[in-house]
């Protein structure tokens, strides 16, 4: 029977949580997302259970509305840089020649200009949609993903069992999904986590800055800087996405964490 740590028990139950939050957000909001129900900055209290914001919206509703917008965003964007890095990555190392220079020079190229620099650049000249915000962050975040997925693969593509397969006659496609990616899996789920995280802070700094999630439409980053300027005041309505994103941080990186010693020690066993 599996045995789940208690650190990984309390990771499953806090990402479930804002999981289920971000999907029934909705349901589980008190109030609409734009709905004005109190005075400006109000404290904590039975009726708001986290204050209001800076015109008087419930900050509970809002936190829960900015979890299913952040966390969306930073689910697709990570599915897409880990599905096209990590294809790219083990097709260049299979192919090898010149695909291999070429990708990996591009990739070079690309990781040479800050990425948070490159998004502003283009965000300043695209509509700031969701969409758009999904597809500039994975194809940013996936040249990071090339090179883990290109430095595990070249290991693994020498290995004996690799080998036997071209021997056989098996076309690079069998290669990269049959013999390399399953190898490669557990430096990559390590990695997942944090791109995850990554791009939850990403897109909660587009928006603090202006450029990312537009309203009505919320997330953490526009609840914090909507309400910053209460900080000179004392008000800790601009802290709640910040304690938000933290909590959401630490529960993926113990899950990961988790995941990793599992398929290690998996590995380990079948090998034994």
């Amino acid at each position: 029977m599996m045995r789940i740590p208690m650190s990984a028990l309390i990771g499953l139950i806090l990402t479930t949580l804002f999981f289920a939050l971000a999907v029934l957000a909705p349901v589980v909001a008190p109030y609409g997302i734009s709905e004005v129900v109190g005075d400006v900055w109000e404290p904590m209290s039975s009726k708001f259970w986290l204050g209001t914001d800076n015109i008087g919206r419930d900050l509970l509703t809002r936190l829960i509305y900015g979890a299913r917008t952040t966390i969306f965003i930073a689910s697709a964007a990570t599915a897409l840089s880990f599905s096209l890095g990590t294809l790219l990555a083990l097709s260049a190392v299979v192919l090898g020649g010149w695909v291999d220079m070429v990708l990996s020079r591009f990739v070079d190229l690309i990781m040479s200009i800050p990425t948070l620099i490159f998004a502003l650049v283009v965000l300043s000249l695209v509509p700031s949609t969701i969409p758009m915000l999904i597809v500039l962050m994975g194809l940013l975040d996936s040249t990071r993903v090339y090179r883990l997925a290109r430095a595990v693969a070249v290991d693994i593509n020498v290995m004996d069992y690799v080998e036997a397969a071209r021997l056989r006659g098996e076309g690079t496609r069998w290669i990269v999904l049959r013999e390399i990616l399953p190898n490669a899996l557990s430096p990559l789920v390590s990695e997942l986590g944090l791109r995850f995280i990554f791009m939850v802070l990403f897109i909660s700094t587009l928006s603090f800055l202006g450029l990312g999630v537009i309203p009505p439409e919320t997330d953490w980053g526009t609840i914090v800087k909507e309400n910053r300027e209460g900080l000179v005041y004392g008000i800790p309505a601009a802290f709640t996405p910040a304690v938000a994103i933290a909590a959401l941080a630490i529960s993926v990186n113990l899950v990961a964490d988790w995941v990793l010693n599992r398929t290690a020690s998996l590995k380990g066993g079948r090998n034994a």
